[in-house]
């Protein structure tokens, strides 16, 4: 891509919206909202539905995320697209989804990273272009 911007981001709040519990599985829907620091200042509603495995544990998870606020000084916002499809080591990919990018933020395009370390800080660094 082109330019890097990173930083943090803490979730504000964790809404649970629906939860479907069958054998081997549980299904569920839930509203997140999150708060960034660093390239990104804003914040961010996400929509995510989850499997979690019959253990309980993650299993998958798919989520679109509306950013509004600043990114490298320039305002305007855009959505992100979630996509982990298991909790066995595969790779977590998350993307700008083109088209979405409003205000000094309109063309934009990039992939996003995120690490959450061992005491729980969420990071991410979004590698992007503005068209």
């Amino acid at each position: 891509m082109g330019t890097k911007a990173s930083g943090a981001f803490e979730v504000t709040a964790f809404e649970p919206e629906e939860t479907d519990e069958q054998p081997g599985a549980t299904l569920g829907r839930v509203r997140l909202t999150k708060e960034f620091t660093g390239g990104l200042t804003g914040g961010s509603v996400v929509r995510m539905l989850s499997v979690l495995d019959g253990a309980g544990g993650p299993a998958a998870y798919v989520a679109v995320e509306h950013f509004t606020g600043e990114l490298d000084g320039r305002k305007g916002s855009f959505v992100l697209q979630h996509a982990a499809p298991g909790s066995r080591g595969e790779r977590l990919a998350i993307r700008v989804v083109a088209g979405t990018g409003a205000g000094e933020l309109a063309g934009i395009t990039g992939t996003f990273e995120l690490t959450v370390d061992e005491a729980g800080r969420h990071t991410y660094t979004l590698d992007y272009e503005l068209g």
